[in-house]
Order: C-alpha cells, then structure tokens, then sequence
C-alpha cells in the first residue's frame, strides 16, 4: 500500500504542474495531508495501541507546526514555553534561505518515524519528497539549508519527546487482574493482558496533570438491584445488542477503528486492521483542510491542535480507566446474564469506564471547532478503504456526539459511559484551546 500512495501522490502532483516550480509543489495543503496519511499508514501498519498512536502524531505534528511558526512569526506562536518540558525550539540562522514549507514536511517525518519507529521507516517517502525538490527545480544550498534546519527541530522535539516518561512504563509493572466483581477481567477472543496500564503517567502538553480532569466515579456495580443504574446500563445495552438496526450496525463500523481485530474461523485465525481513533481524526482534519481551501500553514496548524487536543484526552481518560478498573458489558453479560452473548464490535483489551474513543473524539472537535468554526457540515469519506460506506455530519461537534452511540451500539461501552467521557473530553479540549497561543 506504501508504494501505491507514493506513486499516485507523485503522479498527481507532477501532472499538476508542468512548470516545475517547486513552491506550488510544497506550498500544496494537500502534499502535507498526504504525508500525515502516509504515516497514518505506517502506524496502522505497526499494530499500535490507539494511545500510543496518538504520541506519534503529536509529536510529528508539532514538529511540522514549528517550522511554520518560524518561518511566519507574524503569523504563528512558536510552542515553545506553552508545552510541558518544551522550553525552546531552534530558529532559523541569520542569512540561510530556508523553504519553509519542504523543511515542515522534512521534520514532520524524522519526528513521526523516530518517536516510535524503527528509523526508516518513512525513508521510502522521505526520498520521494527530495526527489520531487530537486526535479522541480529547488536550489541545491536550499534544500540543504531546509534539510539542516529540519533536523535541528525535529532533533529538539525528539529529544523534549524522550522526557514524557514513555521509555519508563515500557518496563512498569503489569495491570493484576483480580477476581473482583465489575472488574476489568480480559475478553475474548485475544483474552489480551490490559494495554498501556501506566498511560496515566505519561506527561500532559498542556494539562497540568492527568487528573485534572478526573471522570467522577462511574455507578456502583450491582446487578442484583433491578432498579440500580448498573443493572440498567447492562439492560440497555445487551438488548440494544440484540436488535440493531441497519443504521446503527453502520454507525458502529464507522467508529469502529480498531488497529488490530483478530478474526477466528474454525481453526483458523486472521488479523485485520483500521486507523485508530486518532488516525480517524486525522483524517477529518484532512478532509476538512480540502473543503476549506485551507492553505498550507492553516493546514499544519489545524494537524497540530487537534493533535495536542486528542494527546492530552486520552492521558486524562486512562487515568479514569486505571483508576476504577471496570468490567466491560461483554464480561458482565456473559458472567451473570447469557454466556453465549457477544458485543457486535470486538471488545478493546483495556478496562470500559471512560471510553476512550468518546473522549478524544469530543477534544478532537473541539479542535477543529475552534479552526474551522462551528456548524462546519463535512462528509468523511475515512472508512471508504475499509469497505465502510461514508457519513456525514452537520459539525464536528455532531460527529463526537454520534460517536457515543457508535461505541454503545457496538456493545464495547455502557451508553452513560460514553456520555461522561464526551462531556471530560471537551473539557481538556476547552482547556488545550484556552490556553495555547498559535495564530496571531
């Protein structure tokens, strides 16, 4: 597939412009765009966890955001001294001419394919973007001053990545699982140990901790109260589960964004695989870049805020989730209910309270809000490779809300759930938006 996007990315942008200028080439919104797809690609590609999906946007995205802020400070705050631990970026020197927009995608991918990546990764497409400079005409002391510079910002920003604590809970203790009632236990088919247990102690950008925004405690378990809110939320989704609809099964699949479904048949067993949530987000700030006319900049911009957005939310959401350690519906179902129950989607290998798609989904929009406005109406065309038809939506607000009954629908996640995590996500949103400086 790698090769595929680079030859028609190539294809298209050359027969676009015959006059081998290579500032139209790189001051193309859509080239950036294609270039986050690209690594959208690899992620998926990696089996990531969708939180540590979110670390390698992030990272990429500021990295991109500052070479703009620095070649347009009259338009853009540099990040530095807004976010935790990020006390400075390199400037450009006095006296070298820097293309700033090639040099934004140049750090974008040192920083995408380091922070997680075996390096090399990009290289494939990281030589087709060099080669597309020098073909279209770019200066050869150019494109070596934007290379030099790229790699200072992408060094600094990997090295302040280093210090987020995630090299540490690569080597912290497991999540014990105990036999507690309503709590998290694993779940078929994979019966996978809990992911990423210590994302909770990852460093925030802009939130001051990751309980800032604590999610109040989730209902007391208690299926023997046929009046209790658990018992409730148990009801509401194993019979939502056991007469869905045609639109909601759609609506469940849309959102469904598992990086890695295993598939069993028979004896035989198979893996298939989507964008994660925040690969799914990015996308949307793609498409909504392209129905905007969104220049470059505006573009790189938006990439970034909504990344720093989703980081953040999904540190405050796996603090509620380690902290209450709830049981999925699938295991409470089966346990006390029907054995032979399943959820229509594959039950994510993490504790239910709060979801976690529900969470960046609303920080996400609140985002692209605060780019493109409100009541901004899009059709995301995501899901068209996965063989998901589209959807569309009035605003992106509207598309976080679909999202809590896309997870319930699914049967991954009670439906109160989903609510509290929409509300907690568009606090961290609000929060990120209240307080960064990026556009002047």
């Amino acid at each position: 597939m790698k090769q595929i996007l680079i030859a028609c990315a190539l294809l298209v942008l050359l027969s676009c412009n015959s006059k081998k200028d290579y500032r139209k080439i790189f001051d193309d919104p859509k080239l950036y765009s294609n270039t986050v797809y690209e690594l959208n690609g690899v992620v998926m590609g990696n089996n990531f966890s969708p939180v540590v999906a979110s670390r390698n946007y992030t990272y990429a995205a500021i990295a991109g955001y500052e070479i703009i802020a620095a070649g347009y400070p009259d338009e853009y705050y540099s990040l530095a001294g807004q976010l935790r631990g990020l006390k400075e970026v390199p400037k450009p020197a006095q006296g070298k001419q820097i293309d700033f927009e090639y040099a934004a995608l140049m750090a974008y991918c040192k920083v995408g394919e380091a922070v997680t990546f075996p390096e090399g990764s990009l290289k494939e497409y990281v030589d087709s973007l060099k080669t597309l400079a020098t073909n279209h005409g770019m200066p050869q002391d150019l494109q070596k001053n934007s290379d030099e510079y790229a790699q200072q910002v992408a060094g600094a920003i990997i090295a302040w990545s280093k210090k987020d604590n995630y090299a540490e809970t690569r080597s912290a203790a497991k999540f014990t699982v105990t036999e507690l009632e309503g709590s998290w236990q694993p779940t078929p088919p994979m019966y996978a140990a809990a992911v990423e247990p210590h994302w909770g102690e990852i460093r925030p950008m802009v939130m001051d901790s990751a309980s800032q925004f604590r999610s109040p405690a989730p209902p007391k378990f208690d299926i023997q109260d046929k009046n209790s809110e658990y018992y409730k939320n148990v009801m509401l989704i194993k019979h939502a589960g056991d007469s869905l609809t045609p639109e909601q099964i759609h609506i469940a699949e849309f959102w469904d964004d598992n990086p890695f479904k295993l598939n069993i048949s028979g004896h035989a067993s198979f893996n298939t695989k989507k964008f994660s949530p925040t690969g799914h987000w990015m996308s949307i700030v793609g498409i909504a870049a392209e129905k905007s006319k969104s220049d470059l900049k505006t573009t790189v911009y938006a990439y970034a805020k909504t990344s720093i957005a989703f980081f953040d939310a999904f540190i405050q959401c796996w603090d509620s989730k380690y902290l209450y350690k709830t049981a999925r519906p699938e295991t409470v179902i089966n346990k006390y209910f029907d054995p032979n129950w399943h959820p229509y989607l594959q039950t994510p290998a993490f504790p239910e309270y709060t979801c976690g798609h529900s969470t960046i989904s609303s920080a996400a929009a609140e985002a692209l809000t605060n780019v493109f406005g409100d009541n901004f109406a899009y059709t995301d065309t995501s899901e068209l490779e996965f063989g998901v038809k589209s959807r569309s939506f009035k605003s992106f607000r509207d598309a976080a809300w679909e999202n809590n009954s896309a997870r319930f629908y699914g049967g991954i996640h009670f439906h109160s759930s989903c609510l509290v995590a929409n509300e907690y996500g568009k606090k961290v949103g609000d929060y990120v938006m209240d307080h960064l400086k990026m556009k002047k």
